[in-house]
């Protein structure tokens, strides 16, 4: 098969979008419609749906989309392995999603540090909360995913190389500062919470539930998206919020929180590399793997402890 159809198939089909795709490729819109024209025709069969506002695919798009990805994933993999052994070092593209605990703090600093050791490959991340980041992956858009939580999903697979905690964070003089509580007297405070589909918020649930409160039924006034903006809300005296101890591991060391803790509440979390089932993963994809496992080994103050450690 001609691989620039397919990549300009793929593009389309992720950007829904023909002028989008385009500008994706670095070509011009027609050259897209020629190359998707002469890929259906070629198949006998209509790919895209064009009658909406945005371009879907239809079911037979779907199917070649899947197997597309995989052959592209492939046809990288075998040109970064060429340039590579040519240079004697990595070369390509690595598209990968984290959600924002994670991308608070460690996620750059490894993708920096290993772009910096490999100065022919490009680094793009994307961050979303847990569920977006996990979809992104099985729909083949993001190559790997670094996320908080191990939502069950048939078409993707979670590799543990980190453990975080979540902790329950307040202000200075706050009443719970300190102190160990029973899970009932959250109902007692106003509760900051991130939105649906956090990999915190998740896991907030499913400890309270099993200590018998549900999250639904506290004072949850304060819903304010993702890890950053619950943070801020804290440490402007707003309330109390679970939060990753990574994002706030500088601020409890300088006092502008402090932890309270959940009597019977496991707040460990794995840190998980997230990955589509079944697709080839490009070099670049495995070296960058192997480097986040080694570095978290070496890292530490970033509130981690490393897969291998944690599992003893």
């Amino acid at each position: 098969m001609d691989t620039r159809q397919l990549a300009a198939f793929c593009a389309v089909v992720e950007r829904r979008s023909f002028s989008q795709a385009a500008d994706q490729l670095g070509v011009t819109q027609p050259a897209v419609s020629l190359q998707v024209r002469a890929l259906e025709k070629r198949l006998g069969t209509q790919l895209l749906d064009r009658s909406g506002r945005r371009v879907e695919p239809t079911e037979a798009g779907l199917r070649l989309y899947r197997g597309a990805q995989r052959l592209l994933t492939l046809e990288q993999q075998v040109l970064d392995e060429v340039v590579s052994e040519g240079v004697g070092d990595l070369a390509g593209s690595l598209g990968i999603g984290a959600s924002t605990g994670p991308a608070a703090v460690v996620v750059p600093q490894l993708l920096c540090e290993f772009q910096q050791a490999h100065a022919r490959v490009r680094v793009a991340l994307e961050v979303h909360d847990t569920r977006t980041v996990v979809e992104l992956v099985a729909d083949r858009r993001l190559e790997l995913g670094i996320v908080g939580a191990a939502p069950r999903h048939r078409a993707v697979r979670f590799d543990p190389f980190a453990y975080d905690e979540v902790v329950l964070v307040c202000p200075p003089g706050h009443r719970f500062g300190g102190r160990t509580l029973g899970a009932h007297e959250l109902a007692s405070e106003t509760l900051v919470v991130m939105q649906e589909g956090a990999g915190v918020r998740r896991i907030v649930e499913d400890e309270l539930r099993r200590l018998g409160v549900r999250l639904r039924d506290l004072d949850l006034r304060l819903e304010l998206g993702l890890q950053e903006s619950v943070r801020s809300a804290v440490l402007a005296g707003y309330g109390v919020t679970f939060i990753s101890r990574a994002a706030v591991e500088s601020d409890l060391a300088a006092g502008t929180l402090v932890e309270a803790r959940i009597e019977g509440m496991d707040g460990r979390r794995a840190i998980s590399l997230a990955r589509a089932t079944g697709r080839a993963q490009s070099r670049v994809a495995e070296a960058f793997a192997a480097f986040a496992r080694e570095r978290i080994a070496t890292m530490g103050g970033l509130g981690l402890v490393p897969a291998e450690r944690a599992e003893r």
